[in-house]
């Protein structure tokens, strides 16, 4: 598969990454919730570098593991819903054909 080379901006720096086409709408929101998480630990802590990387990262570990501690997302739960959703739409779009 072929990658493109992208251009990202976490703290301002600029940094070239290597991305396939199809995940560079991930990576970008990946660069986005880091940069948040960054800029939000820098004004917390008053760090830089790589204190702020570490910093950062340890505050993101914690969180993905207090949430895969609280069973995360039950997906079946929400299968049942997506379910529900497309009944409830299929009967919608019944409907509204008989309309025509």
């Amino acid at each position: 598969m072929p990658t493109d080379t992208l251009d990202i901006s976490l703290l301002g720096k600029t940094y070239s990454v290597a991305c396939r086409p199809e995940d560079r709408e991930g990576l970008m929101a990946a660069v986005a919730f880091l940069d948040e998480k960054l800029n939000s630990v820098a004004a917390r802590t008053n760090s830089s570098g790589e204190k702020l990387a570490v910093m950062t990262a340890l505050n993101i570990a914690h969180e993905f593991l207090q949430f895969q501690r609280s069973g995360g997302f039950d997906m079946q739960a929400v299968k049942r819903r997506i379910s529900l959703v497309n009944a409830r739409l299929d009967g919608v779009l019944a409907q509204q054909e008989k309309l025509f």
